[in-house]
């Protein structure tokens, strides 16, 4: 299993979009796709119909109860063949006051997607824009960060952020985490949007994907239809950029497979 998290501490960037367009994509292409909602808000759950005030079983049971195996049910089918969701709960945003102190509570996602290797190739999980125990959960658990970052300077002060957060969780752990910084919201027509994609391409060099997700309005639509883009209109502009995204992140895992397996 490839688990890979999504993630920016600030919010309106596009992480929930590039993260049913990613899985989307790799269910069509017959891979087993589970995506993990970790966000209280719950966007990602009710892009796909479910309500995260009444769904379950839902991510908070597994804060509950982290020492107990994960519930096989709690991976909803969500009508895309190979797409699941763990959904989330609006309970989620009360974990840090109730168990932010508790033991263990920085490995309960890694546990649980873990228990579901053998029904899943590749998993996804969207994240909270903020640091905290949810945040501290999808890095500890996943094999490559994904930062979409908005093309306005703005987004930049967020990106900063969320460097600085790896820096500190690299700090903890014996392998570095890879992260792949993608330029969302992009409108090549204005100055501003060249501008901050152009610096952020000299700020982080070789971090940053050579592409950019295009302001696609079709994004908005295939929410309301509850399918991924890269399913509904797999040629709109938005979709074939997904689909450049995936093939770079594709090879990235497999450069970095190779480069562990040379060093281990």
């Amino acid at each position: 299993m490839r688990i890979w998290t999504v993630a920016n501490q600030k919010g309106g960037v596009g992480k929930t979009t590039v993260v049913t367009s990613l899985a989307g994509l790799l269910a069509q292409r017959g891979r087993s796709v589970l995506m993990v909602d970790l966000d209280p808000h719950g966007s990602l759950s009710s892009y796909f119909g479910f309500d995260p005030d009444s769904v379950e079983p839902n991510l908070y049971g597994l804060f509950q109860n982290p020492s107990r195996t994960a519930d096989p049910q709690i991976a909803h089918p969500t009508g895309v063949d190979g797409l699941y969701l763990m959904p989330a709960s609006t309970a989620l945003a009360t974990l840090d006051r109730q168990f932010g102190n508790r033991k263990g509570m920085g490995l309960v996602i890694k546990r649980a997607v873990t228990s579901m290797a053998d029904r899943f190739e590749h998993t996804i999980l969207d994240c909270p824009p903020m640091l905290g125990v949810l945040m501290v959960n999808a890095l500890a658990a996943c094999h490559r960060l994904v930062i979409p970052v908005q093309t306005e300077f703005l987004a930049l002060k967020g990106l900063e952020r969320m460097v600085g957060t790896i820096d500190m969780i690299n700090r903890s752990r014996s392998n570095q985490l890879p992260y792949t910084i993608v330029p969302t919201l992009y409108d090549r027509r204005t100055r501003a949007a060249n501008r901050a994609l152009e610096e952020v391409r000299q700020r982080y060099t070789d971090k940053v994907w050579g592409g950019a997700i295009p302001i696609d309005t079709q994004f908005r639509e295939a929410s309301r239809d509850g399918l991924p883009l890269t399913v509904s209109l797999p040629w709109s502009r938005g979709s074939i950029a997904i689909r450049k995204l995936l093939e770079h992140l594709l090879v990235q895992d497999k450069l970095k497979g190779k480069e562990v397996a040379k060093h281990g």
